[in-house]
């Protein structure tokens, strides 16, 4: 939600950033004034350049501390102007409820997770509404780390993870390609890997990979499975501590919540909309 809220970007100007520069500062804070060569490990499938060129400078225009409290007074101000009195509903409290049992669940297992881990050790706000934020930001975290952990298991680096989404047809590659920061040179050469080991295939003709654009080979939908049924069993454990009934109960008072808001987004500072990539 947070990314796609007007609250956010005003929020990077207050403390001195463009939207794209106040993204990484204020989804980093966490883990502290980390460089960025830090950044450009833990969020995976950004240039590199890109991450140094909006991270340049950036602690000496602010701190952690007054990054982490300038995203949460504007997940309060959007939630706040999306739900309206459900910010303040038996249905909000409950889900906030189940939602940090989960959350607090996956922080008995930091390892391996640095920037789920940053976000872990910050401390829980008091009002349901950002309770729940909080612990779905843990989760969805806990979850990318996870998913960037089963992308290198497979061998699969930054830019090919992009090219293989955009090939699925479950995003537009022209946003990927534009708001990740790859250059052309760097994209067509990851396409070339990717068509070399057998994942990726281009029909020049436009009859079936569609227009000259990369298509998933058989292969390569089986391997996207493989990696998505990894990334479900990695982030599994925090769903499984809660149990089977206590998860139906939280989606379903969640549901109204998330259409709301979904309902209520804009495109944000790095593109797309609220079905963005995961990462």
């Amino acid at each position: 939600m947070l990314y796609f809220a007007p609250e956010t970007s005003s929020a990077y100007r207050l403390l001195g950033f463009d939207p794209a520069a106040g993204y990484f500062v204020t989804r980093s804070a966490p883990m502290g004034a980390v460089d960025a060569e830090t950044v450009v490990a833990t969020f995976f499938n950004f240039e590199p350049g890109l991450v140094r060129r909006c991270l340049e400078g950036a602690w000496s225009k602010t701190t952690p501390e007054q990054a982490n409290a300038a995203r949460r007074e504007a997940a309060d101000e959007a939630l706040r102007r999306m739900l309206g009195a459900a910010v303040d509903s038996d249905e909000m409290a409950r889900a906030a409820g189940l939602a940090r049992a989960a959350a607090e669940s996956a922080a008995r297992r930091p390892q391996g997770r640095a920037l789920f881990a940053g976000h872990a050790a910050l401390p829980w706000p008091e009002a349901p509404h950002l309770v729940l934020w909080h612990a779905q930001t843990l989760l969805r975290e806990f979850r990318g780390d996870g998913h960037v952990a089963a992308l290198v298991t497979h061998g699969i680096g930054p830019v090919e993870a992009l090219v293989l989404h955009g090939a699925s047809g479950e995003v537009d590659p022209g946003s990927l390609r534009a708001t990740r920061g790859w250059p052309d040179a760097e994209w067509e050469a990851a396409v070339g890997r990717l068509v070399d080991r057998g994942w990726l295939a281009i029909d020049r003709s436009g009859s079936a990979a569609g227009d000259g654009e990369p298509g998933l080979t058989e292969e390569g939908v089986l391997l996207r499975s493989a990696v998505e049924d990894l990334t479900d069993r990695l982030a599994a454990e925090p769903y499984e501590a809660l149990g089977a009934e206590a998860c139906g109960e939280l989606r379903a008072l969640a549901r109204p919540f998330s259409r709301t808001v979904v309902a209520s987004s804009s495109p944000g500072p790095l593109g797309g909309g609220a079905a963005g990539d995961r990462r």
